[in-house]
């Protein structure tokens, strides 16, 4: 039996996007995924280097947990934390 995928556009900015390397990176993910199971995925990507133990995500320009189910074409922000004076 094949396992279905979903296409998801991931998107860092900042220091995120220092860490990966590049500002977008479309994964494919079996059906039923999360975000949690992407970043887990982006954590690999970033080698030796990791991703805070918690990361603010954004499925689809809204605020979204770990938890949040990922559909086929879903574009993920992962947001930096941000310094401010």
């Amino acid at each position: 039996m094949e396992v279905k995928q979903v296409k998801v556009k991931s998107l860092f900015f900042a220091s995120y996007r220092d860490l990966i390397g590049t500002d977008e990176l479309v994964v494919d993910l079996p059906e039923g995924s999360t975000v949690a199971d992407l970043t887990s995925v982006v954590r690999a990507r970033a080698g030796r280097e990791r991703l805070p133990d918690v990361v603010v995500t954004a499925v689809n320009q809204e605020y979204a947990s770990s938890e949040k189910e990922l559909r086929n074409g879903d574009e993920v922000a992962f947001i930096p934390p941000v310094a401010g004076g």
